[in-house]
């Protein structure tokens, strides 16, 4: 019986130098890269309240630390190796029109729900002057509570549009 090993062409056995190199090169996977995150290009009115809001994120959110995102921007954020994404001065989604859209509320700040085809839950607020995305990895299917890390600072920043 050929082991699984076999079939992908590594050796049965490794020794302790290349066993090591492997281990090593495990370290230095792409997660330790920030997320890649397509920035936003919000008018300068957004963009004021976007960098206003970027001050004042959390370091944490959902026991994820926030990082550096790639390319650095004032208008993106995330946490954790990218589980958590945030962007401001996104464009108003065409979902918005939808009557049936789902929303939720998180703190006083209201967030419209997308669905990707993985399941991962997109949330971008509503009647603010500037739209701020926040992307969830699939893992947070059914928990939007991360949303309320980001209650006080959007409220704080991004004005309702009302």
């Amino acid at each position: 019986m050929t082991s699984s090993r076999r079939r992908f062409g590594l050796p049965v056995l490794l020794g302790p130098s290349v066993a090591a190199l492997l281990l090593a090169a495990a370290g230095c996977s792409a997660t330790d890269e920030a997320p890649s995150i397509t920035v936003p290009t919000p008018s300068a009115q957004a963009a004021a309240y976007c960098r206003a809001l970027h001050k004042e994120l959390p370091g944490t959110v959902a026991g994820l630390d926030r990082g550096d995102t790639a390319p650095e921007s004032e208008l993106t954020a995330a946490w954790g190796d990218g589980e958590i994404v945030l962007r401001c001065g996104v464009p108003r989604p065409v979902k918005m029109d939808d009557p049936d859209s789902k929303a939720v509320d998180a703190d006083g700040v209201e967030w419209m729900l997308e669905q990707s085809d993985d399941g991962a839950p997109r949330f971008t607020t509503t009647f603010r002057k500037a739209y701020v995305e926040v992307s969830l990895s699939p893992s947070y299917t059914h928990d939007v509570s991360p949303l309320a890390a980001f209650a006080r600072p959007v409220a704080g920043t991004v004005p309702p549009s009302l």
